[in-house]
């Protein structure tokens, strides 16, 4: 019996099983979502990336190929900005667009990328809205934050003490109310102009090495406290380094994006799984 296909990538240690599913044949529910992300009764990873074609998804787009991502806890999310990456340079090598700018169709609207020469990738992600403020709480101490929106939700704390000795095992509380939907919470140690280190707690997955809207919303958050709209930085997170411009109405977020392996899944566990 044929395997279902699938590719396993990172970027910035952000990782993703990409299923090529053009057509939308795929029957992706929360269970196998959830199962294929664990990482001891699955493949492991940070969440799902469905390479289906726009017109198979039934949303609107203008590109021709559409993120469909998903949590590993198996919900359905608007956008990730390191998986818009290990997406695009998907679409390039394996000759499913023609050359190295396009748009990508994603539940937060249409996304311009450029795959650069050493593969390294360049993501319009749109505005980052700044939306209010709110409070999120570590091992019982609030932390004040920055509320952004990059398409998906987020709340942006900056801290003087050294991120690394947050304990973000367990989730961080936060206002249901300000955030219904939950919300991706990002902790951050300004280095200096134009240098930012950052923790992150993703929503539906806990705590990961990397979030690319989260350095977006990073990025706007400090600007925003230090009252600018717009400037770049450097965000270190503990996967890497990516570079992130913010204007009025428009960002960008460049980083890495790495292939690491390719191979089928077993259709029979697929199957059980329902």
């Amino acid at each position: 019996m044929a395997g279902i296909e699938f590719l396993k990538g990172h970027g910035t240690q952000n990782d993703f099983v990409l299923l090529p599913d053009a057509d939308g044949a795929l029957d992706l529910t929360e269970a196998r979502v959830a199962a294929l992300c664990d990482r001891r009764r699955g493949l492991g990873a940070d969440g799902v990336l469905r390479v289906v074609r726009t017109a198979a998804i039934g949303l609107p787009s203008e590109g021709e190929w559409f993120m469909d991502y998903r949590n590993a806890d198996g919900s359905i999310a608007e956008m990730c900005g390191n998986g818009v990456r290990v997406f695009a340079r998907y679409l390039v090598e394996a000759g499913l667009v023609a050359g190295r700018e396009f748009v990508m169709g994603s539940r937060a609207g249409d996304r311009p990328v450029r795959v650069h020469d050493d593969l390294s990738v360049t993501v319009h992600m749109g505005p980052a809205t700044v939306t209010g403020s709110s409070v999120t709480t570590v091992a019982g101490r609030p932390f004040s934050g920055v509320a952004v929106d990059v398409g998906n939700p987020h709340l942006v704390s900056a801290v003087d003490e050294d991120v690394s000795s947050l304990d973000l095992r367990d989730q961080p509380g936060f206002d249901r109310d300000f955030f219904p939907h939950g919300v991706n919470l990002e902790f951050v140690n300004m280095l200096g102009d134009g240098a930012l280190r950052m923790r992150v707690h993703e929503r539906g997955v806990g705590e990961t090495r990397a979030c690319g809207t989260g350095t977006v919303a990073a990025v706007a958050a400090t600007l925003h406290l230090a009252g600018a709209d717009s400037g770049s930085s450097t965000v270190d997170i503990p996967g890497g380094r990516v570079s992130v411009t913010v204007e009025r109405g428009a960002s960008t977020l460049t980083g890495p994006a790495e292939i690491v392996a390719r191979g089928e899944l077993d259709e029979h566990w697929w199957a059980g799984l329902g």
